[in-house]
């Protein structure tokens, strides 16, 4: 197949590009490369998505080119309409990345794909993150718009592996491991969380271009409960120490954050969240996800953790000096 990826050079839009080619196929990636190049063997167009139309003149601007499938990992609506005026009738199939924060209601556990979903953005772009599942929500209407039945909506959630800089599934395989005897401050929860490899993901962009599938689609992890999550990344680590479980309402005293961002607690989310890592996933199954075991995403986890300067400020997970703090204050109340 002739597969074209918008993107191709950070992790998951890279990950395709290589298992693309791993089957054999042809692949291009239209990139800034601003950061990374697409793996070896992929043609690489370097374009910037920002500077409009032109930017798909070479992949889209000849009467003959034709894409058997193209796959776009875009956030920006304008990125993803533009996009579809360029390729849309010349491409066979069309994948679009989406994310399960385009539902409206995270509060109930094992929602499907008919869930009701945010009103679409009405700019063409967003600036806060706030309006990030509003955007995608307006990104698939544009795709199913455009391509019907040739349109595949992939709605991911969590990913992990190598190639993560989220810091988020990563920070867990690496705090057990920094010191296996330590206490490990975690959070008094078992709200359940979803987290898909990132291969697997990818497996399943390449396989639904190979396949032709189109709808909408669920595409994460099992939902599991966060202290089995847990216990998965310190097997991994072959962390032995105590795991100290601090009630959430006294991490928020102490300014520990949520899910993501500086001193939180990655895989945590609000009670009133529950639903967020319980999302079902039985249509993407029955149509051919499959998933590694979690130990195996954590140990990929871990060994690109290890790569990567322990002592970085992390965009997701506590800082030493802030668990050592809370610990302390914990222990001693």
């Amino acid at each position: 197949m002739q597969i074209l990826i918008l993107g191709g050079t950070a992790f998951l839009s890279a990950a395709t590009a290589r298992r693309a080619l791993e089957r054999g196929h042809r692949v291009t990636c239209l990139a800034r490369g601003t950061t990374d190049r697409p793996p070896g063997g992929a043609e690489w167009v370097k374009a910037d998505r920002d500077t409009g139309p032109a930017a798909y003149q070479e992949v889209g601007g000849r009467s003959d080119q034709h894409w058997d499938a193209v796959i776009d990992v875009a956030m920006q609506p304008i990125q993803v309409q533009q996009a579809l005026d360029a390729l849309a009738d010349r491409a066979g199939h069309w994948t679009f990345v989406s994310t399960l924060s385009v539902y409206a209601d995270e509060s109930v556990p094992g929602q499907d794909e008919s869930a009701d979903l945010h009103p679409a953005l009405a700019a063409d772009r967003f600036t806060e993150m706030d309006d990030y599942g509003p955007a995608k929500v307006a990104c698939e209407n544009a795709v199913r718009t455009a391509l019907g039945e040739r349109a595949h909506i992939c709605r991911a959630g969590l990913i992990g592996g190598p190639g993560d800089r989220s810091d988020r599934v990563g920070y867990w395989p690496a705090r057990f491991a920094r010191d296996p005897q330590d206490q490990v401050l975690v959070p008094e929860v078992a709200d359940d969380v979803q987290l898909i490899d990132v291969d697997d993901l990818a497996d399943w962009l390449v396989d639904a271009a190979e396949r032709g599938l189109s709808g909408t689609f669920n595409a994460t992890g099992e939902p599991r409960p966060l202290p089995t999550v847990l216990d998965a990344a310190a097997r991994v680590a072959g962390h032995r120490g105590e795991r100290v479980a601090v009630d959430p309402q006294f991490l928020l005293d102490h300014k520990v954050g949520y899910w993501a961002g500086a001193d939180s607690l990655p895989l945590w989310v609000p009670a009133e969240y529950r639903g967020f890592g319980n999302r079902s996933i039985a249509a993407a199954q029955r149509n051919g996800l499959r998933l590694r075991p979690l130990e195996e995403t954590f140990a990929r986890a871990l060994d690109y953790e290890r790569t990567l300067d322990a002592g970085r400020e992390r965009r997701a997970g506590l800082s030493p000096d802030t668990e050592q703090r809370v610990l302390a204050a914990w222990l001693a109340r």
